[in-house]
């Protein structure tokens, strides 16, 4: 009887065996086939960003705040709908964000703050009452004001940009070459919203977008002063006929004027602020500084004040 339990339980095992190493050589051949289905159906795009492991990390944590986006919509206080969706293309779509997954972000956080505040109250934590009310909407709040700092800085990155951009499509114009062709050969070698923008542009024309409508999408998404008044000046000379390359040489001397005006009108506004910080903080540390040693030793010497009265 000993024998045949024996036997039968290292047939199981064989079995077992057998069934894992078939297994495994299946999902060998099944990696196999996918990378060679990838290797080639892959087409290159050198417009496409590539995406970071932090922001790997990010994205996919956000995909927990798709569960409360209805409720984000209804809750859509200092978060109108139409509001969020122009701050999102300023600002890029960061993170691969949607309207209605922004919207359940902030609730998303909103109850991660409610679970912190009630943490913090039972374990009896200083400012524990306050923090059950405070932390939810402070974090409500800030995930607001964060989209809309991602957009202005977005922005301003892509107004910083423009005069090398610029100056490098005008050479390359004035050589002959085409401005399709242009953006091609140059857009790839720029990093930011530039290459994001412009990528985006050369895909719609490619898909058969007429010029004039991908010209009006770029005004929409941007709010730049500068790129709008490139994207306009661009419109405006395929209109009367104007060379792209005078309209991009044009266009980066204006651009390079504006930016020496910003750094002036920077540096004119640091100064004041240098002053009040010299005036209220550094001024009475250093005179309660030098007082402190005077006091010091005027109170160690034996012919101080006091011995005058002796």
């Amino acid at each position: 009887m000993d024998g045949l339990i024996l036997i039968i339980v290292s047939l199981c095992l064989i079995f077992v065996a057998l069934s894992l190493r078939s297994f495994y050589k299946y999902l060998i051949s099944k990696e196999r086939l996918k990378e060679e289905i990838k290797e080639k159906t892959f087409i290159y795009n050198s417009f496409e960003k590539k995406i970071t492991r932090k922001e790997k990390m990010i994205s996919k944590m956000l995909q927990y705040a798709d569960d409360f986006s209805g409720i984000g919509q209804r809750i859509n206080f200092f978060s109108e709908n139409e509001e969020i969706k122009k701050q999102l293309m300023q600002a890029g779509f960061p993170y691969g964000l949607t309207v209605e997954r922004f919207q359940g972000l902030k609730i998303f956080l909103l109850i991660v703050g409610v679970i912190a505040g009630g943490v913090s109250l039972v374990l009896r934590l200083p400012f524990a009452e306050v923090s059950v009310i405070l932390l939810p909407v402070a974090a409500y709040m800030l995930t607001i004001f964060w989209l809309k700092k991602k957009a202005k800085n977005r922005q301003a990155e892509l107004s910083y940009q423009l005069p090398d951009f610029l100056d490098t499509m005008s050479v390359t114009l004035q050589a002959g070459v085409g401005l399709d062709q242009a953006l091609r050969d140059i857009v790839p070698y720029f990093e930011g919203p530039v290459k994001d923008e412009f990528g985006r542009f050369i895909q719609e024309t490619d898909v058969g977008v007429p010029r004039a409508d991908a010209y009006r999408e770029l005004l929409k998404r941007n709010e730049s002063r500068e790129f709008q008044m490139l994207i306009k000046s661009l419109i405006q000379g395929e209109r009367l006929g104007v060379p792209i390359s005078k309209t991009f040489k044009q266009q980066s001397e204006e651009m390079r004027k504006i930016k020496k005006e910003k750094i002036k009108e920077e540096a004119a506004k640091a100064s004041p602020k240098v002053t009040l910080i010299t005036t209220f903080i550094v001024m009475p540390s250093a005179i309660i500084l030098i007082g402190g040693l005077m006091a010091i030793n005027m109170f160690k010497d034996s012919s101080n004040l006091f011995n005058l009265f002796n």
